[in-house]
């Protein structure tokens, strides 16, 4: 048996990782035909089956799936090897792919991405945008963006922002019209934009205060599951948004939107960057964490 290319295996791993042969391409900067045509030759190679495929979807077979767990490991470890090599030289190369929220990616579009295409050109950094919470290694994530609070015990976690506040938004012509709630009670009266989970479900608005907690099931005639059109429709009058600060703060310095509520949506919760911590951190990755540790101190 003739010994397989390494293009033939990250093909295969790129279509295990993604369960698309396009979606592979596009990572692999290759035709689509092209990677079919690697991973067929994969398998006449090897004289089994790794994947299966419909018109509709592609999953790994049983000897896919064992592939699959070797070679991620070890392909990781040849980049590793690689970058690590270049890094001897002064020279630091490669991707750094992060899954994170809508809100911190614009915080790293605009902190971050300018230091590192500064200092190090030779780093791809792909930010993928999504509200649910993923498994950033078996989506073939470097690192990820969350709440400390939703990050997973057996990930190293790097402080992103020390807090962040939620905050009950409305326009000024909305609240003239209804009036502005004085207690979380008081939303039960008032057209509120719905926020939809990711999973599906409505958020419960959470407010405290001196020690005292409570949820509000609100109620109105928009639901949304993103923040910035939260705050959009908030602006243009349709009800009380409950947002996180960083996505309002533009609309109240311009005077669109006033805070309602304020006493009551105090408690704040840190965001930070997390990755693995059971392998060794390639040298592209380190330099995006150690951006984000100075802009982060930058801002203190």
């Amino acid at each position: 048996m003739s010994r397989p290319s390494l293009n033939d295996l990250s093909a295969f791993l790129a279509v295990a990782t993604h369960r698309s042969f396009r979606r592979a391409a596009d990572e692999l900067g290759a035709a689509p035909s092209t990677v079919s045509h690697a991973v067929r030759g994969l398998e006449e190679r090897l004289g089994v089956r790794l994947l299966n495929r419909t018109t509709r979807s592609v999953s790994p077979t049983e000897a896919g799936f064992q592939l699959l767990d070797r070679l991620q490991p070890a392909l990781s470890l040849l980049d590793e090897a690689l970058e690590g090599a270049m890094a001897a030289q002064g020279r630091v190369a490669g991707s750094v792919r992060i899954n994170t929220p809508r809100i911190p990616a614009a915080m790293l579009v605009r902190d971050v991405l300018p230091v590192m295409a500064e200092r190090y050109p030779d780093v791809t950094v792909d930010i993928v945008v999504e509200g649910q919470l993923v498994d950033i290694v078996a989506g073939g994530f470097d690192a990820g963006v969350r709440l400390v609070g939703s990050i997973p015990r057996d990930m190293v976690a790097a402080p992103l922002v020390d807090g962040v506040r939620f905050q009950c938004v409305a326009s000024p012509a909305y609240l003239d019209r209804a009036g502005a709630p004085e207690t979380p009670e008081d939303l039960k009266r008032h057209r509120c934009i719905g926020h939809r989970l990711p999973g599906g479900k409505l958020y419960r608005w959470e407010f405290e205060r001196a020690g005292q907690a409570t949820t509000v099931e609100t109620t109105g005639a928009v639901v949304l599951d993103d923040e910035e059109l939260m705050v959009d429709a908030a602006v243009r009058g349709l009800g009380i948004a409950y947002v996180v600060a960083p996505a309002a703060e533009a609309a109240l310095a311009a005077g669109q939107l006033r805070e309602v509520l304020a006493p009551w949506t105090q408690g704040a919760e840190g965001l930070a960057l997390y990755y693995p911590g059971h392998r060794a951190v390639p040298p592209a990755l380190r330099a995006f964490l150690d951006v984000v540790r100075e802009v982060r101190l930058s801002r203190k």
